[in-house]
């Protein structure tokens, strides 16, 4: 849809760019908080002694919890205020960043992370949507959620770096308190800096659809996330069947109310629908990726948290140098056709990746952590902005909250669905001395970092990182599949007419099929 009606655009201005650097911080903040506890996992394990299950959770309710309530959270942005909202939220943040420091239990570990979700929920959506509200130039608008996108991208993948250096020096916790005096910067830079702007409606935020979208997404992620991490019992049907019925009586509310919480007419633009697909699933990939691929550097190839987070900074790189690719991209492919590609490409360094696992140089890996940063960095870029530039300008905060929706669910997911595939594989593929005891053999199924830490057998640790290396490698080369089938539906679905704009950037603009 296009806004020719629209009033004339006004060219952004220098404080317009630095409150674009607050808005950075902040999705990089969050996104690398998604991610930097991976490399705490084995000190973690050892300090506080959680179980898989217990540890997979630790690892994931933070992206459920964002997951389930972004979508409530963003159209709250639009009625209250998104500038608002995002202060209010990075002083929760701050907050709950200090209880998850300081767990001193797994249960309240989990508890911390859960709070984290519920701030961060107030965050991601009121970034997008004031960018959206600065940026009213068209090419402006393309670079400024071009850079956005960069952060959200590279703030997952430098997460296990950032997460290297701390843990270099400081106990695990550190990897939580670092939040604190980000968030006190963005709340005064923040306060100065950024316009305060709202949606069109002053209606409040239903609260039956929002309790209905929370049931949708969370025991619909539960159940998945049981049944191939712990096997098939009732509670897979029963919250299979929570999450659907619950998702069905949302959808229709919504088509019933006059301020619904998520336009579902949204999806008949094709640009729309297919880019909230890519989003989705590009990060499914990539963070299913990072949560196995961390524990693999350091407990397989047995590098520092340091060095292994400095072994995945070249996808980190590439993700950054997609600022510079990607009007050429545009310019040469469209938008559709330019995900497609994106998601090819990813799907390509995913699948090198579990072809290089197991051979003993590091180089094969880099190469291809390189062309994996490339593909998903496209691609999200590429979708994030279709998403936000098909809905109107009032609609932004709602819009934005369902791409952060997808970007949120897809990393829960992937990280439930390939971290249990993983965790399978993993137990599947062990060939245990016979001699080992119970109680080890016992250890050694429950995880590799669990084994590393306290079976002394060294046969039975060898085999324990030979399986976790073929669990990689498959669990690698499914991802890969995904992304390449998904690549083929973004090439066909989203539309790929393009339009120059006067600063050489390109603007990709969509028409109703």
């Amino acid at each position: 849809m296009t806004t020719a009606n629209a009033p004339a655009p006004v060219r952004a201005g220098r404080r317009e760019w630095l409150a674009l650097g607050v808005l950075v911080m902040v999705v990089l903040l969050l996104t690398i908080d998604g991610t930097v506890l991976y490399l705490a996992v084995p000190s973690l394990t050892a300090d506080i002694d959680p179980s898989a299950t217990q540890l997979l959770w630790i690892g994931d309710i933070y992206s459920f919890v964002l997951a389930g309530l972004l979508i409530t959270m963003g159209n709250l942005a639009d009625r209250i205020g998104r500038k608002r909202l995002l202060l209010i939220g990075s002083g929760a943040f701050g907050v709950a960043s200090v209880a998850a420091a300081f767990a001193s239990d797994p249960e309240t570990l989990i508890a911390a992370r859960a709070l984290l979700g519920v701030a961060g929920a107030t965050l991601m959506p009121s970034t997008l949507s004031i960018v959206r509200a600065m940026f009213t130039d068209a090419g402006q608008r393309t670079r400024a959620i071009a850079i956005w996108s960069a952060g959200a991208t590279a703030g997952a993948a430098v997460g296990p770096l950032v997460g290297g250096v701390l843990l270099e020096n400081f106990w695990w916790g550190s990897v939580f308190l670092i939040n604190v005096p980000i968030m006190l910067l963005v709340l005064v830079a923040g306060y100065l800096l950024l316009p305060e702007s709202r949606g069109g409606s002053e209606q409040p935020v239903d609260l039956v659809s929002s309790a209905l979208s929370i049931l949708a997404i969370v025991p619909l992620v539960y159940a998945v996330k049981h049944w191939v991490g712990t096997g098939f019992d009732g509670s897979v049907p029963a919250g299979a069947a929570i999450g659907l019925l619950a998702g069905w009586a949302f959808l229709r509310r919504q088509t019933r109310l006059s301020f619904p919480l998520l336009d579902v007419s949204l999806f008949r633009v094709p640009a729309f629908a297919g880019a909230v697909i890519a989003n989705t699933l590009s990060i499914f990939a990539f963070l299913g990726l990072l949560f196995f691929f961390s524990p693999y550097l350091q407990l397989v190839r047995e590098y520092g948290p340091l060095k292994a987070g400095l072994a995945e900074l070249p996808s980190t790189i590439a993700s950054l140098a997609v600022i510079v690719l990607i009007g050429v991209l545009v310019a040469r492919l469209g938008t559709g056709r330019a995900i497609g590609a994106g998601l090819a490409t990813g799907a390509l360094g995913l699948a090198g990746l579990g072809l290089t696992a197991s051979l003993p140089s590091y180089w094969g890996l880099g190469a291809f952590l390189v062309v994996l940063g490339l593909g998903i960095g496209v691609s999200m870029t590429l979708s994030t902005d279709a998403v936000v530039t098909a809905v109107p300008k009032e609609r932004a905060g709602a819009a934005s909250s369902i791409a952060e929706t997808g970007y949120e669910l897809g990393g829960a997911l992937g990280i439930a669905v390939l971290g249990s595939i993983q965790g399978a594989v993993y137990r599947a593929e062990l060939d245990l001395p016979a001699a080992l005891s119970p109680a080890d053999t016992a250890t050694v199924r429950e995880s590799l970092a669990a084994a590393v830490v306290t079976v002394t057998d060294d046969g039975a640790v060898t085999a324990a990182r030979e399986a976790f290396t073929t669990a990689v490698q498959t669990t690698s080369f499914i991802a890969a599949a995904i992304l390449a089938v998904s690549a083929v539906v973004a090439w066909r679905v989203i539309p790929s007419t393009t339009t120059e704009t006067g600063e050489g950037h390109v603007h990709a603009r969509t028409s109703d099929p």
